[in-house]
């Protein structure tokens, strides 16, 4: 399958490898349909949505900075994903750049089912972590010097 994104340009996906956003992700209600691509780095993806070539998100595992971060939610929750295993899930957060630090919304994840390939984003009320939490400060460039 073929589809366009404006900063990739076309990009040819796997049908099978498409997930469903059945009520969207906040503030994107009407899109549901997205794919991940990979990037240059083995930590952060595209969540590129298959309609809109403009929108993407980058997204994480959390737990690549916060090893102990958990997403508590009932058994109810997951089961319109076709989860029935905790393990059958993958859970991602979207990743912004606020200041200079790369930050993630761990109140805000995304549960995806491994077989379904269904998909929920999640709001949580967990103290410990915020919509804008510090994953990696990111260096600005450094100036090359030339000789002359």
């Amino acid at each position: 399958m073929l589809i366009e994104t404006s900063r990739f340009g076309p990009v040819e996906i796997d049908a099978e490898r498409l997930i469903t956003f059945r009520e969207g992700i906040l503030g994107f209600a009407q899109q549901r349909v997205f794919t991940l691509l990979q990037t240059s780095s083995d930590v952060f993806y595209w969540l590129q949505s298959v309609d809109d070539p403009a929108l993407a998100f980058v997204v994480c595992d959390p737990r690549h900075f916060v090893p102990d971060y958990q997403v508590p939610v009932r058994a109810d929750d997951v089961a319109p994903l076709g989860l029935t295993d905790s393990e059958d899930c993958q859970v991602l957060v979207i990743v912004n750049k606020v200041d200079g630090v790369l930050t993630g919304n761990l109140l805000g994840p995304l549960v995806i089912g491994a077989t379904s390939r269904l998909a929920r984003q999640f709001v949580l009320a967990d103290k410990r972590y915020s919509t804008r939490h510090a994953l990696v400060e990111v260096s600005a460039p450094r100036a090359v010097a030339r000789s002359a």
